[in-house]
């Protein structure tokens, strides 16, 4: 329903917009300009779910290869002893956790089909544990902010959209995207374990959680003792290492677990042109919306008002252009995604607002709709703090993701 309001709002602003436009200020180009942007926007809306096939069947292929080797229960496995310690409510061999962990896995590997089912089967069997049917408990709560923080190791779309876009390394943002999710991760994790008081100085969420923090802490700390060039050439080796790395080694899990690799691959690789063909109506919907507010010139004024408080107080104010994408992200994946691609159409791939639009698609998930479809699932009317900590999660992933991006490509 919300989504439906915004995107209604954006024909009507821009519709306003035009009409002062027009009949104060006598600009009589302005609603010609409106139409040919409804005309070019879904043409390019096409023109980019087309472009995507390719990058979508190869990934897709290799996803579907590490979902039949089993490197679900693999990562499910090593995620085990933090987990049983953040959800100290679930009895030990309570099949819940057993759906919670092959979810986030999912998620983690980018498997967004596989995550949504098994989600939904993690929230019915939190539900059986729940005494107030209508009210989230803790391990709904966390496991639900644990989802919004959006914490993936490959960012497959946002590298499928940079290529299509003509970036010159789609890859660049692996590693910044990796660093700015982990940090909303690990917000959205302490934040949600004060409010639950859970002690996160246990030795073993402490060991993990603080190691991995030093091992991220380092990585920064060794990019910026470089210099801009060297930081770009080491961070595109880096990233190219470990995808291709794990190309290889999605490849010899399946060989290992005697599986048909390319029959897994092929597969797999269909689901990509289903996929991009699903997405042409949202990405049609939202791109000519946002055409038609770009061309009204209601986005400036915006995006200007915000860029004129930041100036007034001395601060760089180049992320400002950005933040569309990071204020709908909570709100609608799809609509996050066109304000991703109308940055980078409108700034370029490779420029600071297309990769920081990028950062903040990749840092943290769709809060609100994740909530309406996992709480709506078993009857969950009251939400307790699950926005409260949803919300700060995506606000430390927008924070981290803009000095990040400042690091890395400022």
């Amino acid at each position: 329903m919300v989504l439906n309001y915004i995107w209604i709002a954006f024909f009507l602003i821009a519709f306003v917009v035009a009409l002062v436009r027009l009949v104060v200020f006598g600009d009589t180009t302005v609603f010609p300009e409106l139409m040919n942007s409804t005309f070019d926007s879904s043409k390019s809306a096409f023109e980019i779910s087309i472009g995507l096939t390719g990058m979508l069947a190869l990934w897709l292929g290799l996803m579907k290869i590490a979902e039949r080797a089993g490197l679900i229960n693999v990562l499910a496995r090593v995620l085990s002893p933090v987990f049983t310690k953040l959800f100290p409510d679930i009895p030990k061999g309570h099949p819940a956790m057993g759906s919670i962990f092959m979810n986030i896995a999912s998620n983690m590997l980018g498997l967004d089909n596989a995550a949504t089912p098994l989600g939904l089967k993690a929230m019915q069997e939190l539900q059986t544990l729940n005494q107030k049917k209508d009210t989230a408990t803790n391990p709904m709560i966390m496991f639900l902010v644990l989802n919004t923080s959006g914490l993936t190791i490959i960012p497959v779309s946002i590298l499928s959209y940079r290529a299509q876009q003509g970036a010159a390394q789609p890859t660049d943002v692996f590693l910044p995207i990796l660093i700015a999710t982990f940090v909303a991760t690990l917000g959205g994790v302490i934040i949600t374990s004060l409010y639950q008081k859970i002690n996160l100085f246990n030795r073993t969420l402490l060991l993990t959680l603080g190691g991995i923090s030093l091992f991220m802490a380092g990585v920064v700390w060794t990019f910026s003792q470089m210099t801009p060039t060297m930081m770009n050439t080491v961070s595109t080796s880096v990233t190219a290492i470990l995808l291709m790395s794990i190309i290889v080694g999605f490849m010899l899990a399946g060989m290992r677990k005697k599986i048909n690799v390319y029959d897994a691959f092929v597969e797999g690789a269909k689901e990509g042109f289903t996929t991009a063909v699903r997405i042409i109506p949202y990405l049609v919907a939202f791109l000519v919306a946002i055409g038609v507010f770009r061309a009204s010139g209601a986005m400036d004024a915006v995006v200007g008002s915000v860029k004129w408080g930041v100036d007034l107080v001395g601060l760089n104010s180049n992320w400002v252009d950005a933040l569309p994408t990071a204020l709908m992200k909570p709100l609608s994946g799809s609509g996050s995604r066109g304000m991703m691609l109308d940055a980078m159409t409108h700034f370029g791939a490779d420029s600071f607002v297309g990769r920081l639009s990028c950062m903040f698609q990749g840092s943290t998930d769709t809060t609100f709709y994740i909530l309406a479809v996992y709480f709506g699932s078993v009857g969950i009317r009251y939400t307790r703090h699950a926005v409260t900590c949803g919300l700060l999660a995506d606000l430390v992933g927008t924070v981290a993701a803009i000095l990040i991006c400042y690091m890395f490509f400022g």
